[in-house]
C-alpha cells in the first residue's frame, strides 16, 4: 500500500474517555483562578504558568460527584499553595517566614504619641527576653531569622517566645 492509498482510506478514530463532571467544572473555574493569580503576581506570563500548575495539581485529585463549591474551594486552596511556593522561591524565604513577613508589611500610619507611650508601658512590664523579641519583630521589623540570629536562638524557639510574649503582653494593663 502506498502512502497515497493510506491517506485516502478512512483512519481509525480513537475515542477518548469523556471528561468527568468535576473536570468540566474545574476547567470552567480556571478563568476565575487565573484572575485571582494575576491580581497577586501582576504579569500575564507568571499568572498563566501558575494557573497551569494549579490545574495540573488539582484536576487529577478532584472527587467525582463533588459539588461545584467544593471544587472551586479546592482550586483556590491549590492556587494559594502555588502562589506561596512562587513567592517563596522568588523572595528566597520559607513559606512560613513569608506569611510572617507579609503580616508585618501592612501599611500603617505613624503611631500617635499616646499609643507609643502605651506600648512602652506594656513592654516595660515584660521580661527582658519577651520585650526584646517583641521590639525586634514589631518595632524594628526584623524577620524571624534575623531575630533568631540576634538572640542566638533558633527560628522555632523565637516563634514560641514571640507567641508567649504576645500572650503576656495581652495580660498586661498599661498605667492610666
Amino acid at each position: 500500500m502506498t502512502p497515497d492509498e493510506r491517506a485516502s482510506e478512512p483512519a481509525d478514530v480513537v475515542e477518548l474517555p469523556a471528561a468527568s463532571r468535576a473536570t468540566d467544572i474545574a476547567l470552567d473555574e480556571l478563568e476565575i483562578v487565573y484572575a485571582f493569580i494575576y491580581a497577586r503576581v501582576g504579569n500575564r506570563a507568571d499568572a498563566e504558568d501558575l494557573t497551569q500548575q494549579v490545574a495540573m495539581k488539582a484536576i487529577p485529585r478532584l472527587r467525582q460527584g463533588a459539588p461545584a463549591s467544593a471544587i472551586r474551594g479546592y482550586l483556590f486552596a491549590t492556587a494559594r499553595s502555588v502562589l506561596g511556593g512562587f513567592w517563596s522561591t522568588r523572595l528566597g524565604l520559607s513559606e512560613a517566614e513569608l506569611h510572617e513577613d507579609l503580616a508585618l508589611a501592612l501599611p500603617t500610619s505613624p503611631p500617635s504619641e499616646e499609643s507609643a507611650d502605651t506600648v512602652q508601658q506594656i513592654l516595660a512590664q515584660l521580661s527582658d527576653n519577651y520585650r526584646r523579641v517583641l521590639e525586634l519583630r514589631f518595632l524594628h521589623g526584623y524577620s524571624l531569622k534575623e531575630v533568631a540570629a540576634e538572640m542566638n536562638s533558633t527560628v522555632g524557639a523565637i516563634k514560641v517566645m514571640q507567641l508567649r510574649a504576645l500572650r503576656a503582653a495581652a495580660k498586661v494593663r498599661p498605667l492610666e
